[in-house]
């Protein structure tokens, strides 16, 4: 049972960090551009420095 009082700080702690790294992402601009970021792959280009 004593467990349970360590257990729910840590849980309220990890909530609590979680919600700052998104209002962070959220506030940086990290969500603007979703579509740009989600075609770059798509139209990757070749590197010339590989080794083949």
């Amino acid at each position: 049972m004593s467990i349970i009082f360590t257990l729910i700080p840590v849980a309220i702690l990890f909530v609590i960090i979680a919600v700052v790294i998104f209002f962070w992402a959220v506030k940086s601009d990290q969500f603007e551009d979703l579509d740009r970021q989600a075609s770059n792959i798509l139209f990757d280009e070749d590197r010339k420095d590989r080794h083949e």
